[in-house]
């Protein structure tokens, strides 16, 4: 035991670099500033080499620490997975997941009901990000994101590619018909600020043009440009299948669903500071399940 660290100073660093700053870390472990700085400082003194350093008002990883805390996490990844095996048995497990806002409410929590029936006793609790908030910062365990992963500091799992299509409610349809390019111009087109581009991606896939129409109306966030669809107020770009469940169930029709755009990816990002839990895993096999990949 004398060559390895104080396991003390080895949580607090696992929580500073998971969390991204010493403030964060100490929040999340219920103790003081000082208390983490000090035990990083024992732990640095004990390799002999620095771990975090300034970055404007905070203190951050360097690469070096990140590589160290991706072992260390695998190593106590380890110890659970033996605790696991050799105790008495799981107690109720939390998984904290991060999402994009429209993605946790159109695809992720419509379909957390299928994972609480397999895996009795786990839960999960959906974070939600706006475009704003995107960024990988904030307390989590798993954050799912959609693009290329920062591989420096992330584990990645793709489990979903995603693509955009026209999607309108069906009532909007039956007064107005869309059977060709053409007919766009008869409605209005709904944009969001937060998705820009996405109808030129659309007709550019289509090979086409807007058909000389100026009617569009504009939304600052997707989900409100989600509800103006449902409420049948104008035609718009859809991610599918985050919207699957929606065509499913009647609430949106795909007029041109032969026409979308190229994929894009969904990844299930963990910390380099995370231990990967029972629940953990698990959850991550189920988005396998679940996506398309």
């Amino acid at each position: 035991m004398s060559r390895i660290p104080p396991l003390p100073a080895l949580k607090a660093f696992l929580a500073a670099c998971r969390a991204g700053s010493y403030s964060a870390a100490a929040e999340e472990l219920n103790v003081t500033h000082g208390a983490v700085s000090r035990q990083i400082q024992t732990l640095e003194d004990w390799l002999g080499q620095k771990l975090f350093e300034r970055a404007g008002q905070r203190m951050a990883p360097t690469s070096h620490a990140l590589a160290f805390a991706l072992e260390v996490s695998e190593a106590f990844e380890r110890i659970n997975d033996a605790a696991g095996r050799y105790g008495k048995g799981s107690a109720t497990m939390l998984l904290r997941v991060s999402a994009p806002a429209t993605f946790a409410m159109r695809w992720l929590i419509p379909r957390l009901e299928d994972f609480h029936q397999k895996h009795p006793g786990m839960l999960i609790q959906v974070q939600t990000a706006t475009t704003q908030q995107i960024s990988l910062a904030g307390s989590f365990d798993l954050a799912i994101r959609r693009g290329s992963p920062q591989a420096d500091h992330f584990s990645a799992q793709a489990f979903l590619d995603e693509w955009l299509t026209v999607v309108a409610a069906p009532g909007l349809l039956a007064r107005a018909p869309l059977n060709a390019l053409h007919e766009l111009s008869a409605h209005v087109l709904l944009d969001t600020e937060t998705r820009p581009g996405d109808w030129q991606q659309w007709l550019n896939a289509a090979g086409s043009t807007e058909h000389g129409t100026s009617r569009r109306q504009r939304f600052d966030h997707f989900y409100v440009t989600y509800t103006a669809l449902i409420d049948g107020l104008g035609l718009g770009i859809g991610p599918m299948p985050t919207l699957e469940h929606d065509v499913e169930v009647g609430r949106l029709v795909l007029p041109f669903a032969h026409i979308r755009t190229p994929s894009r990816r969904y990844y299930s990002l963990t910390p380099a500071g995370v231990a990967k839990t029972v629940i953990h895993r698990t959850f991550e096999r189920w988005l396998l399940e679940q996506g398309n990949l």
